[in-house]
């Protein structure tokens, strides 16, 4: 069996990624400090033979013996990131390194989980991988942001100087069951308020648009680029863009709600637009989202009103 570990994994993205390895008959290592991860998302898999849950902070050396490295850990939401912005910056950069020289040591593959936010408050539209960003270094987002740029210089030096085997891709905003309800991210925030009829709070005027990728789609996407043959980068997401207003007023009509729109200033260095182009991932990796916006909320918002009634 393949041997795969998993940095983050107890976290909303990676427990849908070690749910589709060991469906696929792999052997899983999953590496969580639980700062922002729980055991509730691993809760179903805790009778799997091939799964093995270590609590570690992946600022410090592991070693272990794999095949492959998914590198999920960090924060990803604002009110966690910059909860411990030093911290932040620890997990992309400390983080990176040491999971880069455990792929070095062992010649593992190692995929970088990046995101869209390389890219700032970006001037292109949508944005593509050759596009360098507009991000600023001193602000509130930067620990995240700067974080994980750096995470990328660290992937590719050690690919052209170390030859270790990395793939890296930028995940663009990503929804679906096992979001925590309480991380602050658009979606997360206008169901939650939804569901329980308080007002539902929109920054700024609500123009600035987001693209909305289901987990689902983003683990396929994910899974193929660990298996191409080149690092990327490469975009992951949907392309299907949306404003903040557009969102909000689809989550009231599917969950009936009577919750009102309630206006707040616009945070600092919040970008105004997010679109990835997915171009590349279309041809190289034959990959593109199947699930839309209105189905994928509609899964989303059933988890959340299970969670909400329990």
């Amino acid at each position: 069996m393949k041997r795969v570990l998993v940095t983050g994994g107890a976290g909303f993205i990676g427990s849908h990624l070690i749910e589709r390895l060991l469906n696929n008959h792999c052997e899983v290592i999953c590496v969580d400090n639980f700062f922002t991860g729980t055991k509730q998302n691993l809760l179903h898999l805790k009778d799997n033979p091939y799964l093995e849950i270590i609590r570690h902070d992946v600022t410090f050396p592991l070693f272990v013996e794999v095949d492959e490295i998914y590198n999920l850990a960090c924060p990803a939401s604002p009110v966690h990131y910059q909860y411990n912005p030093v911290k932040t910056v620890k997990t992309n950069v400390m983080g990176m390194i040491n999971m880069l020289g455990l792929a070095k040591r062992i010649k593992a593959k190692i995929l970088q989980a990046s995101t869209s936010e390389v890219y700032g408050d970006p001037e292109e539209h949508p944005q593509t991988e050759s596009y360098w960003g507009r991000v600023n270094p001193i602000g509130f987002r930067s620990c995240y942001d700067e974080g994980k740029r750096l995470a990328e210089t660290l992937c590719m030096d050690y690919y052209r100087q170390n030859k270790v085997d990395v793939k890296i891709i930028r995940i663009f905003n990503t929804y679906g069951p096992r979001m925590d309800m309480l991380d602050g991210r658009v979606v997360s925030n206008f169901i939650v308020q939804a569901l329980k009829g308080e007002p539902i709070t929109v920054y700024g005027k609500g123009e600035q648009t987001r693209s909305f990728c289901y987990v689902d789609d983003l683990v396929e996407g994910i899974l193929r680029m660990m298996n191409f043959n080149e690092p990327g980068p490469i975009n992951l997401g949907n392309p299907g863009e949306f404003t903040i207003l557009q969102l909000a007023e689809k989550v009231i009509a599917l969950t009936n709600s009577k919750s009102e729109i309630v206006y707040k200033p616009l945070p600092q260095d919040d970008p105004t637009q997010r679109q990835p182009n997915i171009s590349k991932a279309k041809t190289l990796l034959n990959w593109e989202p199947k699930i839309q916006l209105e189905e994928g909320l509609i899964k989303t918002i059933a988890y959340f009103d299970k969670l909400l009634s329990c």
